[in-house]
Order: C-alpha cells, then sequence, then structure tokens
C-alpha cells in the first residue's frame, strides 16, 4: 500500500467502517418496519398495542442511530488531508509513544495494513490533549 498515503487509506477505511455500519441498520430498520406493517391485530387489544409501541421506539431508535452515521459520514468526508500538519486538527495522523491517532471522527481502535490506529474526534478527550 506504499502508492497510498497512509492518512488516505485511514480516511477510506473510516468510510467502509461507516458504510457496513449503515448497511446494518438500514436491514435492522427494514426489518422492523416489515414487522410492524405484518403486525395483525389480535383479540388482545392491549397486547397489540404494547407491541406497536416497542416496535415504533425501536423504529425511531434506529432512524437515530442511521442519522447519526450519515452524519459522520459527512463530517469525514469534508475532512482535507492535504494541508500541511503545522497544527493538530482535522485530518492529522499523529504517531505517538502510544500509537498512531487520526483526528478526524470517533470510530476507535482500527487495523489498517497491519497497524493499529486510533480515529478519534477532536472533541474527544485525547483529541483535546493532543
Amino acid at each position: 500500500m506504499a502508492t497510498i498515503p497512509l492518512k488516505q487509506h485511514i480516511k477510506q477505511h473510516c468510510l467502509t467502517v461507516l458504510s457496513e455500519k449503515i448497511n446494518a441498520i438500514q436491514s435492522s430498520l427494514e426489518s422492523v418496519n416489515e414487522a410492524a406493517n405484518n403486525e395483525t391485530k389480535s383479540t388482545a387489544g392491549d397486547k397489540h398495542e404494547t407491541g406497536r409501541a416497542m416496535m415504533q421506539l425501536e423504529q425511531e431508535k434506529l432512524s437515530k442511530q442511521l442519522n447519526e452515521l450519515f452524519q459522520l459520514q459527512s463530517d469525514l468526508e469534508k475532512i482535507s488531508l492535504d494541508n500541511p500538519e503545522k497544527k493538530i486538527k482535522k485530518g492529522c495522523l499523529i504517531e505517538t509513544d502510544k500509537g498512531w491517532f487520526f483526528i478526524g471522527i470517533g470510530l476507535g481502535k482500527l487495523l489498517v495494513d497491519q497497524q493499529t490506529v486510533f480515529a478519534i474526534s477532536e472533541q474527544s478527550p485525547i483529541g483535546k490533549i493532543l
């Protein structure tokens, strides 16, 4: 992977991780929506209403998670990697005695080209310290 700078590869890896998470949540949301649509009215009305309410809560939770992931994806796509690193900011890749840190979005520990990298946000405690 010598032809692709490490920062670009890390950013692409983060986008791939986000896409996988988005696909998983979209699939879960489709399953919940299908279950809600297939729910039939039973003779136990309260039980039916409780089930529908629980599905509605699950739909709302998944929709919120999906929106957060789309926002992270948008934030990551906007990060420029071409700027010279005179100041630590979004898009920086920092090597410390504790490992590599990519300042961008908080995805945690990643393995990119057999290299452990921590994807963190500027607002995280570690991001603020760096």
